[in-house]
């Protein structure tokens, strides 16, 4: 008669719920200022692209006029 004896709880139960764990204290331990949205300004947002001669040719020569 053989019996095993197999714990309760699995070594990857214990460590799942480990991980979990942590990841819980880490998350609840960050400062509210970290999650403010970002204001990048005007300098990142100004309009960048202008439409001269040589990209409405290059549109024209690749057949992107309609």
């Amino acid at each position: 008669m053989t019996s095993t004896n197999k714990p309760d709880v699995s070594r990857r139960g214990l460590l799942r719920t480990l991980a979990g764990a942590s990841t819980t204290l880490v998350a609840a331990t960050l400062p509210a200022s970290v999650s403010d949205a970002y204001d990048p300004g005007y300098d990142e947002t100004k309009k960048r692209y202008r439409e001269t001669e040589s990209v409405k040719a290059f549109y024209r020569s690749n057949g992107y006029e309609s």
